[in-house]
């Protein structure tokens, strides 16, 4: 074979084939094979080359689809599309001539629930200062607070606009980083709602207004017309509520604190913050010190001498004195929060700023007649009594009081305080002070809407048997001691006695055990479902006390909720809210059912006993405008005197009040002797401004529609001797009145007919009930005879 041949053979075979030897005359016998091998070859290679050609053209084609080429071209042309539409957008949208309705603030008006005039807030509290008034060093503290490199940018953060922008459109709400440029425009220019089109706009007139405007320009727009709390607009609005001066007078201290404030106004103010607003707020003011150290706008030594300089006592502002300011404040702040849940506003601090601008009508729940009525009540009741001038510590007792209409949930009084220009914190939704022993209630709701059973295995009720001895050792299911041993009021003990007589004199050692007997997380859970804040509590045993922190107007909400069956009620201080600008939807006050009727029925039934037989008795039963009026309620009083409660309800009405020591620097200190009283209980002046108020405005011939079978509304208290048997013993008295008698008819009736009468006919069957007749019949004589004699008059067992 030539060599042709043999190019042409291994061009057949597919591949290059051995090369012939020469040495022999076989040579082109042995060349054939090797060509018919090729051959084979070369179909078995046609064929996998048909086999793949499927999947490579599949690669090709997305190959050639996305191609680095068409990638990059792609990018660029989506950067094109996006600039250009920058420019439209930029061409398009003009720096406004004038500022919006909300950078001039208008009134809002404020109506009783009968649609009369309350009041208008439409005086401006702003004054516009000029730049060259504010102290430089004040003038950095706002750019080291808010945005470092303000002198240097051109007036937007676009990555923090961008965040912003996709925040908004994820739903994930607003994100810090805009410029003090921005956030001047976002004041003066536009409004505080989150949406993509405000942010592009103000991403636009941002960037025009740096070009056309001076930095400081900008700056003295920015410190004029952003919101500093106290009702203060400005500057120079903030020095005079904060600091009483003017801006020119303010030091880099204060101002640190104002530049500060900007961040949460509310939560910030020192008068109302919380303890940890107080750490916040601190913790910010450095940060805005150590930026201008930083920036070489203050000597670091200096720096390091620097004080915390605590903002002066808040000044309330015009036409706001009395309760008006107390009622407006309350509004604007539920407001607020509604704003914010339906997604108005992102945060509070916004909602506030939306109010605060004005342009509101807002009807309150108040009706003015109960308002009037509880405003004389704390008068005549307590403040007419108090002489600072006597004893000192009368210049420390603080009142707040909410009435509630528990099948409505309005508030329809609220007393915040003596006077708004006198004390600026309103006294009825101030959460800062325990609620004592009127938390002892709730304890029983939830044994009885959790269906807890004693260490021994019996249903809890109000007829089950505990040891009331004073400093008992609490212990829990397995019998282990758990380290808490609460006293009773006075040291007092009072051994084997019912739920209903440990509710009536508020016995520490009994609701300690029940309490761990229902599981304190289970406590907890129904305090939560009744209206009070248990997010942050521990579930311990101490809990049972009420040493946690509520307001009157939250104590309210709980009480209406029992007097409601169990249906829970978020007191409510508006009843409706027009503006022109915002649409606002207003929630049920009336919820869902949280315990069961039955539970909330027997605590209120059980709550009748604290007023009929108890130590509300003097205060609240035998008081001469009761007339027949169905009663329920609760005292309390915390550790060291510091807070004294009474809450209670009829039928149609639920109110809260409460007392509260308080020294003049905002501490909480002991009302001992207030009032010529040896201690301030809440069957003293509480329980005496509860009934002068509710029995002047609540209707009479109204009965509890209980559905029970127990509590002092069905049967007359009845306590075990020392020697009945606990697992006998509830059962006895029971069994004498429940057959004649239909829940929902009589249990009205039964306690006002005999709860005053039965211990007398029958004195030796209770341990308990000679001392708490006696202060009735000899308050001021045998005070001091027996460890079971009262102590005050007022108030026998001191709850």
């Amino acid at each position: 074979m030539g060599r042709a041949e043999e190019r042409r053979a291994r061009q057949r075979g597919g591949r290059r084939a051995a090369p012939p030897t020469r040495s022999s005359g076989t040579e082109s016998s042995e060349a054939e094979p090797t060509v018919i091998g090729g051959r084979a070859a070369a179909r078995r290679a046609a064929q996998g080359k048909s086999k793949g050609k499927a999947g490579k053209d599949g690669r090709s084609f997305i190959r050639r689809l996305f191609t680095w080429k068409k990638i990059v071209g792609t990018f660029f042309a989506f950067c094109l599309l996006g600039m250009g539409a920058f420019v439209a957008l930029y061409m398009m949208i003009k720096v406004p001539e004038a500022g919006n309705g909300d950078a001039t603030l208008q009134s809002n008006v404020y109506k009783y629930s009968d649609g009369s005039l309350l009041t208008r807030d439409g005086q401006k509290n702003r004054e516009i200062v000029d730049l060259s008034k504010v102290p430089k060093p004040v003038q950095h503290t706002f750019v080291a607070a808010e945005n470092k490199t303000f002198y240097q940018d051109n007036g937007v953060d676009l990555r923090g606009t961008a965040r912003g922008i996709f925040n908004t459109l994820s739903g994930k709400g607003a994100q810090g980083g805009s410029t003090i440029t921005q956030q001047y425009v976002k004041n003066y220019y536009l409004t505080q709602n989150q949406t993509v089109s405000r942010k592009l706009k103000e991403l636009v007139i941002s960037l025009k207004l740096d070009r056309t405007k001076s930095k400081d320009y900008i700056l003295a727009g920015y410190i004029n017309t952003s919101y500093y709390g106290r009702g203060a607009y400005g500057i120079q609005a903030a020095a005079q509520a904060y600091y009483h001066v003017d801006a020119q007078k303010l030091d880099v201290q204060q101002g640190a604190y104002l530049a500060a404030l900007l961040q949460a106004p509310n939560q910030y103010d020192w008068a109302i913050a919380t303890p940890t607003g107080k750490k916040l707020v601190q913790a910010r003011w450095n940060y805005v010190l150590d930026n201008m150290v930083e920036k070489g706008w203050l000597d670091k030594t200096k720096r390091e001498a620097m004080t915390f300089p605590t903002p002066k006592a808040p000044k309330a502002a015009p036409g706001m004195g009395g309760q008006t300011g107390y009622l407006v404040d309350a509004a604007n702040n539920q407001l607020a929060k509604r704003l914010v849940t339906q997604g108005t506003a992102d945060n509070i601090n916004d909602a506030l700023n939306m109010v605060k601008a004005g342009g509101w009508t807002i009807t309150l729940n108040i009706d003015k007649k109960k308002q009037t009525a509880l405003e004389q009540a704390a008068k005549s009741q307590l403040t007419s009594k108090l002489d600072p001038k006597k004893r000192s510590v009368d210049a420390e007792v603080q009142a707040g009081a909410a009435s509630v209409n528990p099948k409505t949930g309005a508030v329809v009084a609220m007393y915040g305080g003596q006077d708004y220009y006198k004390h600026y914190r309103n006294n009825a939704t101030r959460t800062d002070y325990q609620p004592a022993s009127t938390f002892k209630p709730v304890i029983l709701a939830a044994a009885l809407d959790e269906a807890a059973q004693t260490q021994s295995g019996q249903a809890i009720g109000a007829n089950t048997i505990y040891d009331g001895t004073s400093k008992r050792q609490v212990v829990d299911s397995n019998g282990n001691k758990v380290g808490f041993a609460p006293e009773n009021e006075d040291d007092r003990s009072y051994g084997p006695i019912t739920v209903q007589t440990a509710m009536n004199q508020s016995v520490n050692s009994v609701f300690a055990q029940m309490g761990v007997d229902v599981g304190m997380s289970k406590v907890l859970k129904v305090a939560s479902q009744l209206g009070m804040d248990t997010a942050n509590l521990r579930a311990v045993p101490a809990q049972t006390l009420g040493t946690m922190g509520a307001s009157p107007l939250q104590m309210a909400g709980v009480y209406a909720t029992l007097d409601n069956h169990g249906k829970q009620v978020t007191p409510s201080i508006i009843k409706s809210v027009e503006n022109s600008r915002h649409s606002v939807t207003l929630p049920n006050p009336i919820g869902n059912q949280v315990i069961s009727p039955e539970a909330a029925d027997t605590v209120t039934s059980v709550l009748t006993g604290v007023v009929d037989d108890g130590t509300a008795k003097i205060s609240v039963q035998q008081n001469a405008n009761r007339d027949g009026r169905k009663v329920a309620g609760k005292t309390g009083t915390s550790d060291e005197n510091r807070s004294a409660w009474f809450s209670g309800f009829t039928p149609d009405l639920v109110t809260s009040v409460g007392l509260f020591g308080e020294s003049k620097s905002g501490a909480q200190v002991s009302m001992y002797h207030a009032g010529g009283l040896p201690r301030v209980n809440g069957g003293t002046f509480p329980a005496q401004i509860w009934a002068a108020y509710t029995f002047g405005v609540s209707a009479t011939g109204l009965k509890f529609d209980l559905n029970t079978t127990q509590g002092a509304a069905v049967q007359p208290t009845w306590t075990p001797s020392p020697t009945s048997s606990p697992s006998r013993t509830p059962s006895q008295t029971p069994t004498t009145k429940r057959p004649t008698q239909t829940p929902t008819q009589t249990p009205t009736q039964t306690p006002t007919q005999t709860p005053t009468q039965t211990p007398t006919q029958t004195p030796t069957q209770t341990p308990t009930q000679t001392p708490t007749q006696t202060p009735t019949q000899t308050p001021t004589q045998t005070p001091t005879q027996t460890p079971t004699k009262p102590t005050d008059p007022l108030n026998p067992n001191g709850q």
